[in-house]
């Protein structure tokens, strides 16, 4: 059998309080879903360890070219 592992979910201050990052940006990184996270109700939880490897690989939307034309949905 194999066992799920339960994600560590924190609020964006315990975030902001782990990383020393400044709460705007995560709570933007959120805005934005460029990381993983849920709602429950006016609270947001932070997949901690999702978060810590988007800070390590960054984002991918980056690398476009400032300009370049894309398709919208």
């Amino acid at each position: 059998m194999v066992q799920n592992e339960v994600p560590v979910m924190l609020t964006i201050n315990e975030t902001a309080t782990k990383t020393n990052l400044a709460k705007h940006y995560i709570r933007q990184c959120c805005l934005k879903n460029q990381i993983v996270h849920v709602r429950c109700g006016k609270r947001i939880l932070i997949n901690f360890n999702k978060f810590i490897e988007f800070l390590n690989t960054g984002d991918p939307t980056e690398n476009e070219a400032p300009g370049k034309i894309r398709r919208l949905s």
